[in-house]
């Protein structure tokens, strides 16, 4: 890699962190293999309370990729994964890419809308899906290039007596599935006859990865097998003290997110660890047991998860104090979530940034470090950043000025997948513009002050919703918040806040009282002048908070105003 010099986040880098990663020339497959041939009695998969070995886990690799090369599946073809945390998607994920063929996961709560937009702009030609959310992809089946249909059960690799049990009891759910759809146990019996497959992996694709991207809709961000190893390497370098082959992660976060994607499969696939993975998010009793049974060393999480944790009022009766690390994404981690995660562990919890366009992450907080709290630490070995300014993208900021972030190194995509005019926004002369303002401040800690679309301009101020977020998250009754602008006709922008207050304040505590203590503790032009009470507040399947469901939501109401007063 190129060397950075000696930027000024080197000042404080973590000790027993290297600065630059030497990164072999390997596919995620190859990876998959090596690991499997180390460590082949090593747990790789721990589902449902039984234990699945590297070497089980690749016989099953091995086999399924026989079969999708049998069905016509090839280098470069598209496979589509509409799975949730399972031995299935594992298998999937890693027989697809062993014959060179790229992955791309589909959630399984998209709507039928969505999930063809995904599966006609990617061109997949295989659908690997779980019988209980096959309905809604049926009903677009016949739009896209999908030639063949492997159905999967949630109970495939239990144990005979487990599954029938299960099924008797009713707790294991299934659907029906069409008579020509292929059978995912029966492929796994497919005799293993592997082609050879060359791949360049600086240029073939492992991923194809959708998302919303800086702006528009979901677009698939093309990541390379080298973009993926050199993440899950860039990820594992940044905890000195990790032990490979005997760690555990904990795998609640959704596979099918780029971020659970890199920081639990493909670190622990990479060192040899266990996952312990979790079909759906489960009662926090399961999983806390879980945590405490397994030994989970490892917990990737976001703040709203940690939250939940910190507030469940039996968290007091289980041993967490094997998680050694957790870190935080895909949103702000408040100070007080994280110090009260830390007492109840023990563990060391930073907060990281990263987008699925970086494979995803790009930033972190030293776990064995000077950790600055309200920043995303610094940035991984051989990871560049900067901030430009945000209206022309063409002139760095200086230290403490806000601008966009703009990053290069080893995990970053090719581009979006026939999205010329797009590239050309984003990717710049080696540089992907995130969309993301924030600023560096004197000692290379870099802070993000929010989305540059979520930004709120009330009466000429520009208004961070993250600040205000972080400022009411301080206020005792707050459980969980999100902030908005909406439209003012005397502001601009109005800015409004949505809140979900603690068990024990509910009833006693007014929004007009949140409102007060908000003017007593922000500047004027800061502080939210409407607050809606809500039960919780909407998240996607990341357990991220999405403002844009709220901001839909505040859309779709004003419009049925102005038509009732028209």
């Amino acid at each position: 890699m190129e060397s950075l010099g000696e930027r000024n986040w080197f000042k404080y880098w973590p000790e027993d962190v290297p600065r630059s990663i030497d990164y072999p020339d390997k596919s995620l497959a190859q990876v998959f293999d090596e690991t499997a041939s180390k460590h082949p009695n090593n747990t790789c998969i721990i589902f449902l309370e039984s234990k699945y070995s590297y070497g089980q886990v690749k016989k099953w690799v091995d086999a399924l990729a026989s079969a999708l090369s049998r069905l016509g599946v090839g280098k470069g073809d598209v496979v589509a994964l509409r799975l949730p945390n399972s031995v299935h998607f594992v298998v999937s994920y890693f027989a697809t890419l062993k014959i060179g063929a790229v992955v791309t996961t589909n959630n399984p709560l998209y709507k039928a809308a969505e999930i063809e937009h995904q599966l006609c702009d990617s061109g997949a030609k295989v659908l690997v899906v779980m019988d209980v959310v096959y309905a809604e992809a049926a009903k677009v089946l016949d739009k896209t290039k999908i030639e063949h249909v492997i159905g999967v059960n949630i109970a495939d690799f239990l144990p005979g007596f487990k599954r029938i049990v299960g099924k008797l009891l009713g707790k294991i759910p299934s659907a029906p599935m069409p008579s020509t759809t292929l059978s995912f146990n029966e492929l796994l019996r497919t005799p293993v006859d592997l082609p050879t497959v060359d791949i360049d992996v600086d240029n073939d694709l492992a991923v194809l990865q959708y998302t919303g991207g800086t702006t528009g809709s979901p677009k698939g961000a093309m990541l390379t097998h080298k973009n993926l190893v050199a993440n899950a390497m860039q990820a594992a370098a940044w905890d000195p003290k990790k032990v490979p082959s005997r760690d555990v992660t904990v795998g609640v976060l959704p596979l099918f997110h780029i971020y659970a994607m890199t920081t639990v499969m493909n670190q622990a696939v990479l060192s040899g660890e266990a996952m312990l993975l979790y079909p759906k998010l489960p009662e926090w009793e399961e999983l806390l047991a879980g945590i405490q049974r397994y030994k989970a060393t490892f917990f990737p999480g976001v703040a709203a998860l940690y939250n939940a944790i910190n507030n469940f009022e039996r968290v007091g009766d289980y041993d967490l104090t094997s998680i050694r690390s957790c870190i935080s994404g895909a949103g702000p981690l408040p100070a007080e979530i994280q110090t009260r995660f830390e007492d109840l562990s023990g563990a060391k919890v930073i907060e990281g940034y990263g987008l699925t366009e970086t494979s995803p992450v790009t930033h972190a907080n030293p776990l064995y470090g000077r950790r600055k709290n309200g920043t995303i630490g610094l940035p991984m070995p051989d990871t560049d950043a900067k901030f430009m300014d945000s209206e022309t993208g063409e002139k760095e900021m200086p230290a403490n000025e806000v601008g966009e972030l703009v990053v290069r190194g080893p995990q970053v995509m090719k581009g979006y997948y026939q999205r010329e005019e797009e590239n050309r926004q984003v990717l710049r002369n080696g540089w992907l513009y995130t969309g993301d303002l924030g600023m560096i401040d004197d000692e290379g800690y870099f802070i993000i002050v929010d989305r540059k679309k979520d930004m709120i301009k009330r009466s000429g101020y520009s208004v961070f919703p993250r600040e205000v977020e972080d400022y009411l998250y301080k206020n005792e009754h707050v459980l969980e918040c999100a902030v908005i602008g909406i439209p003012d006709s005397a502001t601009g922008e109005e800015i409004k806040a949505f809140v979900a207050l603690k068990p024990a304040s509910k009833g006693k505590v007014t929004e007009a009282e949140i409102i007060a203590w908000a003017k007593d503790n922000m500047a004027a032009y800061k502080y939210p002048r409407q607050v809606e009470f809500r039960d919780e507040i909407p998240k996607g399947t990341a357990n991220k908070i999405l403002r844009r469901a709220l901001k839909e939501e505040e859309m779709e109401k004003s419009a049925a105003r102005q038509a009732k007063s028209g």
